[in-house]
């Protein structure tokens, strides 16, 4: 996990000149974005954990054991195959996570790699790039732009630093 730097880890997958979402379908193949999208969207309103983990497998998210993905949340469509969960990580209500970002100019995508023990708190959002330490801490509202150490309390938008903690909070 540990990187010294906590900037995100991007790569480019389209440079243009105009607005490069008017170009998503050269990024990813539309059918696939369908796909994901219609299995992502149903599983944002399951309330079924178990059933949540299998659809959000079959769209190639890596998703640990016990891992609770909390109602409404949205993974990215185009890229869910970037998103890794681990054991025993809460999403909470309405939390967003990215692995794809359309700027003007560029198209980049980022692996957003979530640790153990996870605590993301309801309307977060989790741009791409991203590392989450094990034993972590997202308190709601958050916007995640940068790593997230292990056992680090963090908040706010941009998100900083509240705390590190032990093993017991």
């Amino acid at each position: 996990m540990e990187r010294g730097v906590c900037m995100r880890e991007l790569k480019s997958v389209i440079k243009t000149e105009r607005n490069s979402l008017l170009y998503w379908y050269k990024v990813k193949n539309p059918l696939v974005v369908i796909y994901n999208f219609i299995l992502i969207y149903l599983a944002k309103y399951l309330p079924s954990l178990t059933l949540k983990r299998i659809i959000y497998r079959l769209c190639g998210i890596k998703i640990g054991r016990d891992v609770a993905v909390g109602l409404g949340v949205t993974f990215d469509i185009f890229f869910p195959e970037l998103i890794e969960i681990n054991d025993n990580t809460i999403i909470g209500f309405n939390t967003t996570i990215l692995a794809h970002e359309f700027l003007q100019k560029e198209a980049r995508v980022g692996k957003v790699r979530i640790g153990k023990n996870v605590m993301i708190g309801a309307n977060s959002t989790v741009l791409p790039g991203v590392r989450i330490g094990d034993d972590s801490i997202i308190s709601a509202m958050s916007l995640v732009n940068k790593d997230v150490r292990k056992r680090e309390v963090v908040g706010g938008i941009p998100i900083r630093k509240i705390k590190s903690h032990g093993n017991k909070l």
